[in-house]
């Protein structure tokens, strides 16, 4: 079947199934190119959950569907690919989290978006890679917060908090983790006119080199306003296709060939087809840990940005 026969087919069965396709920002190209919508992890979900759509295809990896099932319970959340995990959110428990409040007690617990369902559930409050800052900021009373599952992201606010100690879980992501500051300092050789942008999931030496960090929705915005005319991108290289789409007169080079998330590609439009077909790979959260979960992410989203 052609790509062209594929994407038509999946938009007549949306329609016919009053269905919303949804794609992370680091999915394949042509998976971004059929979706009704693109973004980041919690962004995407939120939107979805104001539409009217009964089903929601999230093109993503597992948690992002489980954030989706969060806060859209009425929906069904369909997965195309329940193989596609999340290397970082897999690298805490639930049980391993509640260890490590007896370990601090009453510490409260600032957990990342981008892990498990039932880690919200024991957190006190979630970030995004855009909001954190704030987010640890806003805890007014505490001298010491736990942050999970991103060492790189806690160490990144380290930089603006100087007020609290952090005490970060020791997760990273393998895809960001692989950027090493030689890397950078080669392509600034080739591109010397470059700005260098990259994600707080980065090394701190090689945030140390950024022009800008940001979130991948971040970066769009900084990219589009900035007057300069070349980037280096520091995050999965699924970020270029909206950014040269909207950019076309402006020149981005992948920080590295190393950049690629095994599991962000490992969704097809065939996959996409077929679960939409079938109806299968629901992705539902039980409401027991649901509610503990949207609690922690309205909390989050309850606090004004910096």
């Amino acid at each position: 079947m052609t790509m062209r026969k594929l994407k038509s087919d999946i938009k007549k069965l949306l329609k016919e199934r009053n269905a919303i396709l949804l794609a992370h920002n680091y999915q394949r190209d042509e998976i971004q190119e059929v979706a009704d919508l693109t973004g980041d992890s919690l962004g995407l979900s939120i939107e979805a959950s104001k539409t009217e759509a009964k089903a929601i295809v999230f093109c993503g990896v597992h948690f992002m569907a489980e954030s989706a099932s969060i806060l859209s319970p009425d929906k069904a959340v369909i997965f195309p690919r329940m193989d596609a995990g999340c290397p970082m959110a897999d690298m805490i428990t639930r049980d391993g989290l509640v260890k490590m409040k007896e370990e601090y007690p009453g510490l409260p617990v600032v957990t990342y978006v981008n892990s498990a369902a039932d880690v919200k559930a024991v957190s006190d409050i979630c970030c995004t890679s855009a909001n954190a800052v704030s987010i640890v900021r806003s805890l007014k009373d505490a001298k010491r917060v736990i942050m999970t599952p991103d060492r790189n992201l806690s160490h990144y606010v380290t930089r603006f908090v100087k007020d609290k100690e952090i005490i970060a879980w020791d997760g990273f992501c393998p895809t960001h983790e692989r950027l090493v500051p030689e890397d950078i300092l080669k392509l600034k050789e080739r591109h010397p006119d470059a700005l260098f942008v990259a994600h707080p999931e980065c090394r701190p030496e090689v945030v140390d080199l950024a022009d800008k960090v940001a979130s991948t929705s971040g970066m769009y915005v900084f990219c589009r306003e900035s007057a300069a005319r070349e980037f280096i991108i520091g995050t999965e290289m699924g970020i270029l296709w909206r950014l040269k789409k909207d950019n076309p007169d402006k020149k981005f080079y992948l920080a590295s060939k190393k950049l690629i998330c095994p599991n962000m590609k490992l969704t097809t439009l065939e996959d996409v087809l077929v679960a939409l077909e079938k109806m299968e790979n629901i992705v539902s959260v039980p409401e027991e840990i649901r509610i503990p979960a949207k609690i922690a992410l309205d909390r989050m989203l309850a606090v004004p940005r910096d």
